[in-house]
């Protein structure tokens, strides 16, 4: 996720058991563009020992394919092309989403990177831009060219983060591509991932906004997965997670600013502070100062009461994820 998973928080979600595979925060593709460093780092310096995808977004056919080639020069697990972000500043360029309406375009795209990328070149979309019937479509494209692997966020770019995922599309693409396919979209604990799973077949889940609420939702999963119990982590652990992620965060910038690092810390708060009293949101999303954000922090988490399970349905920032459950 853009300006959220970067190599300070790699760092971080490696220590409460991580991802089994990592992706970039999106390289910025167009004809004057050039490799971002601070994103190199979380590939150059990955300290997970887990395999990390290099993430681009563009349109521009040229420029992708030499950046594809600039990425292949670092130690990359593979190439991934975002066709998923919904952000209007992105499609209005006709990037990531925004590209769901030109499938002419994502063809030759796909066509022009297949032919560059001879190692794995995977594909991270939504189920289409203004409705999912789009989406038998889109699919014939990706089988067309081969990708090595296809992340779907099961939701069309419209609908944003804000209506339930449709496992029944990430269903079709399994039964229709002969790669896996990793389910995305309102995974937000243990058992909506185990349902997205079993409604759709996937032979995997992509995990953003869920893993930043919860670090401890990768591991929950795979002993769920195993038939073992897992801890229970506490409001106190919580904000040990918090101060580790502050302090990474404030370690790895050149020139450090205290009021900048606040609103930095709060890109990543809008998701940990869901489920918890309104109160402890509100005074994040209010703070300005060092001791506003540590402040709201030691009132709300230094306690040993349970980490809530799940946000609750009606967040701003985790919608329907309640109808994997039905």
């Amino acid at each position: 996720m853009q300006d959220v998973t970067d190599l300070p928080f790699m760092k971080v979600m490696h220590r409460y058991g991580g991802a089994d595979i990592y992706v970039t925060e999106y390289f910025r593709v167009h004809p004057e563009s050039r490799l971002n460093h601070y994103i190199l780092r979380s590939i150059d310096e990955n300290p997970t020992g887990r395999p990390v995808f290099a993430q681009m977004i563009g349109q521009e056919i040229g420029a992708l394919v030499r950046t594809a080639k600039e990425l292949l020069e670092h130690p990359v697990a593979g190439i991934d092309l975002n066709l998923g972000c919904p952000a209007p500043v992105v499609c209005r360029k006709e990037a990531g989403g925004g590209l769901l309406r030109n499938l002419p375009k994502v063809d030759r795209i796909l066509g022009a990177l297949r032919e560059a990328i001879p190692g794995r070149f995977t594909v991270k979309t939504r189920i289409g831009y203004h409705s999912h019937e789009e989406f038998p479509e889109l699919l014939e494209i990706f089988r067309k060219h081969g990708i090595d692997a296809l992340a779907i966020h099961g939701r069309t770019v419209e609908e944003r983060y804000s209506t339930p995922v449709h496992p029944d599309c990430v269903k079709m693409a399994v039964e229709s591509l002969p790669c896996p396919v990793i389910a995305n979209g309102n995974v937000v604990d243990v058992a909506t991932g185990q349902a997205y799973l079993e409604k759709s077949g996937a032979a995997g889940l992509m995990i953003g906004r869920g893993a930043i609420r919860n670090p401890w939702l990768f591991p929950q999963l795979r002993a769920a997965f195993e038939g073992r119990e897992s801890g229970e982590p506490s409001c106190r652990d919580l904000l040990e997670y918090v101060m580790l992620l502050h302090d990474e965060l404030a370690a790895s910038a050149t020139n450090f600013d205290a009021l900048g690092h606040v609103q930095r810390m709060k890109k990543t708060m809008v998701f940990v502070t869901q489920g918890h009293d309104p109160d402890f949101e509100f005074r994040i999303r209010r703070a300005k100062t060092p001791e506003d954000f540590h402040s709201a922090c030691r009132d709300h988490l230094d306690n040993d009461a349970p980490v809530p399970g799940a946000p609750s349905e009606g967040s701003r920032v985790f919608c329907g994820f309640a109808d994997l459950l039905k």
